[in-house]
């Protein structure tokens, strides 16, 4: 009996764990460049097996049976959070300030109070004294690591494909694109952007950038919507298994028990 309450409080844990993701995920519907995140869940035996070599005692003493806690083999665990980097959709806004990204693991370098962080979101602005920033303000850093300023009078903003940005045809700065190998290290921080491990990271402008564009987000609205009632079904199912367990079954314990004559 408490065997299978384990077993179902573990399964609710995890639904509500994918339910934070996925109510996530859709409030970023319509966030630029936002990428959508999931998670693998897997169960305790299973775990446990793939990690036996680090475990300290051997398997085969009694004391190492206290890792392999019988109650517990298939509650079922969050393995893995993951974010998944596929480019979403590019919308055309001519927009001279709206800038795109054309690889999945490229990204901008923003300038923020907590240090360097990294952004697919190209909606950029200039702020009142003419700084390239984002829609939260932080400052967009060119390849040299500065503040890009571009005059507030400049009419004629043109970027071409290598990240370089001119104004009235004469260059005045290369945004700072870079390339991360591995995306798994990224760890997003809010804001829509990502935190990284400094010196992961390389120059990447060639044929980096696409003007006038937006990448929108890679939330798929249907699949996040049937994962969401499927997610609440699940929720519901377990809800009834630990009700069973909690008050059926236990009254049902009880009164037999006080029938039960010396």
């Amino acid at each position: 009996m408490i065997n299978g309450f384990y077993s179902a409080t573990g399964a609710m844990v995890t639904q509500f764990n994918r339910l934070n993701l996925i109510s996530n995920n859709l409030a970023n519907v319509n966030t630029d460049g936002f990428k959508q995140d999931d998670i693998i869940i897997g169960d305790y035996e299973r775990l446990i097996s793939q990690k036996r070599d680090k475990l300290p005692l051997e398997n085969n003493t009694k004391e190492a049976a206290k890792f392999l806690n019988r109650a517990l083999n298939k509650v079922p665990q969050v393995v893995e959070e993951y974010t998944n980097f596929s480019i979403g959709n590019m919308i055309k806004t001519s927009n001279p300030l709206d800038i795109a990204l054309k690889h999945k693991n490229s990204f901008f370098v923003i300038n923020t109070p907590t240090g360097e962080k990294l952004s697919r979101d190209g909606a950029f602005n200039l702020d009142e004294n003419g700084y390239l920033v984002t829609k939260d303000g932080f400052k967009v850093l060119d390849i040299n690591d500065n503040p890009i300023l571009i005059p507030l009078n400049a009419k004629n903003i043109t970027i071409d494909n290598n990240a370089n940005i001119y104004v009235n045809k004469e260059k005045i700065a290369t945004l700072k694109i870079v390339s991360i190998d591995d995306l798994k290290i990224l760890k997003k921080s809010g804001n829509n952007m990502w935190e990284f491990v400094p010196g992961s990271e390389a120059i990447s402008t060639n044929n980096s950038t696409l003007q006038g564009y937006l990448e929108k987000s890679n939330v798929n609205v249907i699949k996040e919507m049937t994962d969401l009632i499927e997610t609440n079904r699940l929720v519901e199912e377990y809800q009834k298994v630990m009700t069973t367990f909690m008050d059926d079954l236990n009254r049902d314990a009880i009164e037999k028990l006080a029938n039960v004559r010396a």
